[in-house]
């Protein structure tokens, strides 16, 4: 039984072992294959030729940042009601089903109020 033990750290030792020697040698293969022509153009932000105008730096409104994790964060609680949705009959037969009901009104309520809360201030106007 203990050789059945050790067994299975060594498989994962051997994957592990493999694993690095591919990207070992991918990133050899890289260093021996990939083209070296430093200079010129190359230093720029584009390669195409064309001298870029102005800076490269451009200031974004924080509205951008906070709509995309709005939405980020109403897509993570699609992904916890999904499998709550597929239990649900599962819960109501071993009699907690009233419990866990409760619970996602509870959870979908807070991420209302967050909702209400942007709304309210403007963060969802896209201007």
């Amino acid at each position: 039984m203990l050789n059945q033990y050790y067994g299975d750290y060594i498989t994962v030792a051997v994957f592990v072992a493999i694993g690095a020697i591919l990207v070992g040698g991918a990133v050899a293969a890289n260093r021996a294959i990939a083209p070296r022509a430093p200079g010129g153009f190359k230093d720029v932000a584009y390669e195409s030729g064309i001298e870029p105008i102005g800076g490269g730096w451009n200031q974004s409104h924080i509205r951008y940042y906070i709509f995309a994790l709005l939405f980020l964060i109403f897509d993570v609680e699609a992904v916890f009601i999904f499998p709550w949705a597929l239990q649900l009959e599962f819960f109501s037969s071993i009699g907690s089903g009233l419990t866990v009901l409760v619970e996602m009104f509870v959870f979908v309520g807070i991420l209302l109020l967050g909702l209400v809360y942007a709304i309210r201030k403007g963060v969802l106007t896209w201007e």
